[in-house]
């Protein structure tokens, strides 16, 4: 993390968000809402909604939008009280959740029960996986069978659209979804959550008041108008992603096979002085012992082909250092 000095001083592979920051139509939706930041959001976030259900093509009443997704994390956890369970490694903010919630928390291994409730993301935080549908909503069957619930978490959907699971929600299934990734908004908050309106009514009496900025509400409005966009976009971070992809491997990486906009590389070597002396250089990176993994692991954003190929050569660069010594 960057604490204590600007944001735009670094160079960040530590957050998967859009490169160019956001695009040219999400800074239009931004000015345009400075007249609106004098009024209280309209509780119902009607506009929000309208926009965020014609982007994942469902009905109104099957979404909830939410101040990022973290939010939609949180608010969903509540609608069970047994034990969530996670698939690994995993995103940490689930146990998080879980326990403000009084929730307990195990790594999956195969048990459930009434009441409890299986949380993972799709693609998979922090490899880069997208599980097989048709695996995924047998699974959901035999949970629901048992009164078990699935949640699936899609922050990353929309760099690999096609793979969403967001028509297929209903009893026993919630996915959640963030904006924050691809339009490269963090500081806005756009998430939302996908359910059965039995389960969009419930939750909507557990969520603050004014939930939604007038911003994140601009901009939820118009996504329908821009999903070609974001699916372009989606289409550039594949060929980085790609390219990306083989240069850490050339540098002697191992690299988990993703559809997201990061990288997990195993260098097959403890990277912590390297991590200290990227930061030393400006340059931010992931560690992954939040999700379990050895200090030989990386998380890497997916940025621009100049950005990445600086973090190859920053690599090298340390590496024939340490070598001389």
């Amino acid at each position: 993390m960057w604490e204590g000095m600007a944001p735009e001083a670094w160079l960040d592979f530590s957050a998967n968000l859009r490169p160019e920051g956001p695009p040219a139509w999400v800074t239009e939706a931004l000015d345009a809402s400075i007249d609106a930041a004098r009024y209280y959001p309209d509780p119902d976030m009607k506009r929000a909604r309208k926009g965020l259900a014609l982007y994942a093509g469902v009905p109104e009443e099957w979404i909830l939008p939410t101040a990022g997704g973290e939010a939609a994390i949180d608010v969903s956890l509540t609608e069970e009280s047994g034990t969530v369970y996670t698939l690994e490694p995993s995103f940490c903010e689930y146990e998080r959740r879980a326990a403000l919630h009084g929730r307990k928390h195990e790594a999956w291994q195969g048990q459930f029960a009434t009441g409890d409730t299986l949380i993972f993301s799709r693609p998979q935080n922090p490899t880069g996986r997208v599980m097989d549908r048709t695996s995924l909503l047998a699974l959901r069957s035999r949970l629901q069978k048992q009164g078990a619930g699935m949640i699936v978490d899609e922050a990353f959907i929309d760099f690999c659209p096609d793979e969403t699971l967001r028509k297929d929600v209903g009893p026993g299934l919630m996915v959640l979804g963030s904006l924050t990734k691809i339009l490269g908004i963090p500081g806005v908050r756009l998430g939302y959550v996908c359910a059965h309106p039995d389960v969009i009514r419930r939750l909507e009496r557990r969520v603050l008041p004014w939930a939604l900025s007038a911003q994140a509400t601009e901009i939820a409005a118009r996504l329908p108008e821009h999903m070609n966009d974001m699916r372009r976009d989606a289409e550039v971070n594949r060929r980085r992603r790609e390219e990306f992809t083989e240069r850490l491997r050339r540098y002697g990486a191992e690299v988990t096979p993703s559809m997201a906009n990061f990288l997990l590389a195993d260098f097959h070597t403890d990277m912590t002085d390297a991590v200290r002396q990227l930061r030393s250089r400006g340059i931010l990176v992931r560690v992954c012992d939040s999700f379990g993994l050895p200090g030989s692991c990386l998380r890497l954003a997916v940025k621009t082909e100049e950005e990445n190929m600086r973090l190859i050569e920053e690599l090298e660069a340390i590496r024939k250092c340490a070598v001389r010594v």
